[in-house]
């Protein structure tokens, strides 16, 4: 069996203001808040995950609130910039004007790698753009949310690509290549500099890494307003051991399966120093909640609802502030 990944799973980043997120990414934006549970890792802090109707993989955008962050400093070894998927043209013109609508900030839509594009922040500074699928995407959108506040045809459709930006390229582009699978797209590549897009699976929007070299700028500093990493897609767990024991062989010290029980995971670093992830597509947000009822409470896993008590009071409560009501 040829391994070969899905496309785009999730991307976590950090927020030190967990109601003005909750706020901006469900009424600004018109995701899903799909599951409030904690940092296993760090059960002091939530982890919000946002998605279409059922968080499905490939359409989650997920934060670590630690309140204490200091503000990100870009540089090398990060995910600079998160796209995420639109329908077409006439959806990025809806956008905009909701943008200037809310006093989002936002730049002019323009058109990259064939598509039209529109970079945007959030309040905390995380850089985000919405992205054209065009015609016949191969990697499918989500599903609409029916409790949104964005018109269902209008609706984000999960992640579209990121940009990494690191010193040097040639290192990243071979664990894409060589140990991950991905496929160069377009021109070929520099020596060791400029920018490469490459992308997995059956490429296209929602399957897809630009990377960039920078190496003029320092390494960057993880803080709010930037990203902790970005998980990949494989189907099941058969798979996705293969895959620890493929990364594993390339001597990229990556961690043991771990039991996140919406999905598993394993955690590498690459040569650049951005954080992958690789998870499998389930089970999924509705393995301890109604589906009808998805985030509405603090959601612990097996294991750390014995703790529920000490948890919450540990918690700063989440009351969604209304300055991005659509």
């Amino acid at each position: 069996m040829t391994l070969e990944l899905g496309g785009l799973h999730h991307l976590t980043a950090v927020t030190a203001h967990a109601a003005e997120n909750v706020a901006f990414y469900t009424q600004a934006l018109g995701l899903r808040l799909v599951k409030k549970t904690v940092n296993q890792d760090d059960v002091s802090a939530y982890h919000l995950f946002y998605g279409d109707e059922a968080g499905h993989a490939g359409t989650e955008v997920t934060f670590f609130d630690w309140a204490m962050a200091a503000p990100n400093r870009p540089g090398t070894g990060e995910v600079a910039a998160v796209a995420l998927r639109v329908g077409d043209r006439a959806t990025l013109d809806w956008w905009a004007a909701r943008f200037r609508d809310l006093g989002v900030a936002h730049g002019p839509i323009a058109e990259r790698d064939g598509r039209a594009t529109l970079p945007f922040t959030d309040p905390e500074g995380q850089r985000l753009e919405l992205v054209e699928d065009g015609d016949s995407p191969e990697v499918p959108g989500g599903a609409p949310w029916a409790g949104s506040p964005v018109p269902a045809e209008r609706q984000l459709r999960g992640l579209s690509a990121v940009t990494l930006v690191v010193a040097r390229l040639a290192a990243t582009a071979a664990v894409l290549t060589e140990i991950l699978g991905f496929r160069p797209v377009g021109q070929p590549l520099a020596a060791d500099g400029g920018e490469a897009l490459f992308e997995t699976g059956p490429g296209g929007p929602g399957a897809r890494v630009r990377v960039v070299a920078r190496p003029d700028l320092p390494p960057a500093r993880q803080g709010r307003g930037g990203v902790h990493h970005v998980a990949f897609r494989t189907p099941d767990e058969e798979q996705h051991q293969d895959w620890q024991r493929r990364v594993a062989a390339a001597g990229l010290g990556v961690t043991p399966v771990i039991d996140r029980y919406y999905f598993r995971s394993i955690y590498f670093r690459e040569p650049g120093g951005v954080l992958f992830e690789i998870a499998t597509d389930g089970p999924g947000f509705a393995t301890d909640e109604d589906p009808a009822r998805l985030g509405e409470r603090l959601s612990l896993t097996p294991f750390l609802e014995p703790h529920r008590a000490r948890i919450e009071a540990g918690l700063r409560p989440i009351t969604p502030e209304p300055s991005a009501r659509s």
